[in-house]
């Protein structure tokens, strides 16, 4: 496949991903997952792709899990961290508390993805992954509340550029 053409989202990750030289896997032929090294952990990415809904499920999994004595301040912290994303949200998955960042993407009716689409969304998801992983270490590890733990990741995040 040419790289610089569009093409069905799923073979265009696995393009993406082959030239980064990321492991990954097709599940089928509408999932795809890799691994990728993040700025903090690695991170497992899922693109799922729909046809019926022409759109395209983006999935970053930092490999973090809430706790229940955590779970209100990390709840309180999504909610923080939402009003802050452009693109994607951050959740947890109800069944064992898995913090994910998700992002869907609409490709109309062709239902193609282009090489910078592609390119943007996982490192959209990788990007907002390494901003917020030390935000929730903040609240898991160190105790901080929500308003303190995203303080604070933000000074450092500012610090290191």
């Amino acid at each position: 496949m040419n790289r610089d053409e569009d093409a069905a989202p799923v073979d265009m990750l696995a393009s993406l991903f082959e030239a980064r030289g990321w492991q990954y896997e097709f599940v089928s032929e509408d999932e795809i997952t890799g691994e990728v090294q993040g700025a903090w952990a690695n991170y497992q990415l899922q693109a799922i792709w729909r046809p019926e809904d022409h759109v395209l499920q983006i999935l970053c999994l930092p490999d973090i899990r809430m706790t229940d004595e955590k779970r209100a301040a990390v709840y309180e912290v999504l909610t923080l961290i939402n009003e802050q994303l452009w693109l994607g949200h951050f959740d947890v998955w109800s069944n064992g508390g898995v913090l994910l960042y998700r992002h869907g993407l609409m490709l109309g009716d062709e239902g193609l993805l282009s090489p910078s689409q592609a390119q943007v969304a996982i490192e959209t998801a990788i990007e907002e992954c390494d901003r917020f992983y030390p935000v929730f270490q903040f609240i898991l590890w160190g105790d901080k509340t929500p308003a303190e733990a995203l303080a604070s990741a933000m000074v450092d995040a500012v610090g290191e550029a």
